[in-house]
């Protein structure tokens, strides 16, 4: 027997404040909580749901942050401030003010320490309800932490830098990429200029169509460029070094590639195997670090390591759960595998390197030392003619770079960079 609705909304809050406090609390990701289990009680509507909320509320945490502090004479317990939280959320954007007062109030009710506190919630949140909505679309775009926003005004200026946080409160719809000839008109999404499939209001997604047929798979528009860069040829040899979760790993086996796909996560790879069975492609896996491997390929794709900071719109729990202090090992390790993946290419062949990230340092730069190190590599421009690529988003040293607030009227896409590197014959 099915839970009433209103049960299965309290379960699903009550779930959301979890995930809120393990990254505002404890500053772990959200995809490390969910890898742990967190929510796998859940039903897959609730999971949905519960996972929904939690980003919508990290999104609009600024904005709600400053609409309850006119209503808080002093600071409360993190569990019982990301009910209050979550709560402004829902209520500025609209849900029914009786069924999100009663759930926070009977969430903090049951809290072992913190009941005593729900009739603070009741009184807050109904204060909420009646001057929110209103006052929500006046305040300013949320805006991202100094320690990552300030490098990222540096490197696009600062009316850039308002566009991308734009882009990142606005969240993002999902994009699938699927096999060559696929008909995909059930899913009644729209068609991007790359060939990018978008739906809005996606809803659960493994109820979509074609989803169990294994049809299609989610993935960026953004993020299913490098592969189509890459253009692989049928019987060609692909090594796909970070391959999780093998969204390009199943793009290069689609188009006819024996690909090998390398990742240091046996959790991670288990997640690709799982996409490649739905799918029924086949590729070779490969539990290990990428600095180990060896041999000749046609192509290899490095999808390095990075800050993912241009999957914020996507993870906004990404700025609150990190602090930017790993920087700088980052852009040491990118640098490392770029050096051993050049040696893994065959002569004639090519390196596609690239990372969903914003900061240059981690992308043009990392090329630009590259070619400078390596005699016998070039750009390859010309693998930059691929059908919606703007001329404008090509860089000086012939790499692509994408940003958050690139197809404004269409939704946005993530931030990647990419080049395509060719070794001499």
């Amino acid at each position: 027997m099915s839970k009433p609705a209103t049960q299965s909304a309290t379960q699903a809050r009550r779930s959301a404040i979890y995930l809120l406090d393990q990254v505002l609390g404890e500053n772990r990701l959200m995809p490390e909580i969910l890898s742990a289990g967190a929510l796998d009680k859940l039903a897959p509507e609730d999971r949905a749901r519960a996972q929904r909320l939690a980003m919508e509320t990290l999104r609009g945490l600024e904005r709600a942050d400053r609409l309850l502090k006119k209503h808080l004479r002093k600071a409360t317990p993190l569990m019982v401030h990301n009910a209050l939280r979550l709560g402004t959320v829902e209520l500025c954007q609209g849900a029914a003010a009786h069924g999100v007062v009663n759930s926070m109030v009977e969430i903090v009710s049951k809290h072992k320490r913190h009941g005593k506190l729900k009739g603070l919630v009741n009184a807050v949140l109904r204060k909420i309800a009646e001057e929110g909505p209103q006052d929500w679309s006046s305040l300013r775009v949320p805006r991202l932490p100094k320690w990552l926003r300030s490098p990222l005004a540096q490197a696009w200026g600062n009316p850039e830098m308002l566009e991308i946080e734009k882009a990142h409160f606005n969240g993002a719809p999902l994009d699938i990429s699927c096999k060559p000839g696929t008909d995909l008109s059930a899913l009644g999404g729209e068609a991007l200029p790359t060939g990018s499939i978008r739906i809005t209001d996606a809803g659960q997604v493994t109820a979509l169509p074609g989803y169990s047929d294994g049809t299609w798979w989610i993935q960026d528009a953004a993020a299913a460029l490098p592969a189509k860069v890459l253009n692989m040829k049928a019987g060609e040899t692909a090594l796909d070094l970070c391959a999780a979760p093998g969204g390009k790993t199943m793009q290069m086996v689609a188009a006819g590639a024996k690909v090998t796909a390398v990742d240091i996560s046996k959790g991670r790879m288990a997640r690709v195997q799982e996409n490649l069975t739905r799918t029924g492609l086949v590729a070779s896996l490969v539990v290990g670090d990428a600095l180990e491997q060896q041999g000749q390929y046609d192509a290899v794709l490095l999808d390095a390591p990075c800050s993912a900071t241009g999957t914020i719109r996507r993870h906004p729990d990404l700025p609150h759960a990190k602090d930017g202090s790993e920087f700088g090992q980052l852009i040491e390790l990118q640098a490392q595998m770029l050096a051993h993946a050049w040696t893994l290419v065959k002569p004639g062949g090519k390196l596609l390197f690239c990372t969903c990230s914003l900061l240059p340092d981690e992308g043009e730069c990392q090329v630009e030392e590259a070619l400078d190190m390596f005699p016998d590599m070039s750009v390859d421009r010309d693998a930059l003619n691929v059908p919606g690529v703007d001329a404008a988003w090509i860089t000086s040293e012939g790499g692509l770079r994408l940003r958050p607030d690139y197809w404004p009227d269409r939704g946005g896409m993530d931030g990647f960079y990419m080049a395509c590197l060719r070794k001499a014959a």
